[in-house]
């Protein structure tokens, strides 16, 4: 299984573009958010992420302690795995929020609406009319800046859970 999903970082997105919009198009769910949002939502390079530092930062001793003292997998895993694993679920989740808030082909794909584009496809809606206004250039100037704001802001509030060596001493050598 986790063959098929390293798999899957190796395809472009560009590539999954249409077959999306021709999925979205017989539930009649083009040109709506979720056309946009769901495909988005789950990265393959994300669970790559993940799996890779669960392995690396959750050390079996702590899970066997745990186990020996009566608790259950999924207790194990909410209260010992995820705390640990904190740092892997924002570096993904920063991923994800960059990823979603940069898309451009998909929703250019998808969306008909120009109430629902995103930012990233407002502004190259304004850019390719300063040709005709020239006001706007001045408008997507501004724009972009602006857009870059809830990146850095999102960034700023969850870089505390960034910790380096939560287990540590938590097994003896």
């Amino acid at each position: 299984m986790f063959s098929v999903v390293l798999g899957g970082v190796l395809v472009p997105a560009s590539a999954l573009a249409l077959p999306l919009f021709l999925l979205f198009a017989q539930v009649n769910a083009t040109n709506t958010f979720w056309s946009v949002f769901l495909p988005s939502i789950v990265s393959p390079f994300g669970v790559y992420l993940a799996r890779i530092f669960a392995t690396a930062s959750v050390p079996d001793e702590v899970i066997e302690a745990a186990r020996m003292d009566g608790a259950g997998e999924l207790r194990i895993f909410r209260t010992i795995a995820l705390r640990l694993m904190s740092p892997a679920l924002v570096t993904v989740f920063l991923f994800q929020f960059v990823v979603i808030w940069n898309n451009f082909l998909l929703p250019l794909v998808m969306l008909q609406d120009d109430d629902l584009y995103p930012v990233t496809l407002g502004l190259f809606t304004w850019q390719s009319q300063t040709s005709r206004l020239p006001q706007l250039q001045t408008l997507t100037i501004v724009g972009a800046l602006i857009s870059v704001v809830p990146i850095v802001l999102t960034f700023l509030l969850l870089q505390r859970y960034w910790r380096a060596g939560l287990a540590a001493g938590a097994v003896k050598s």
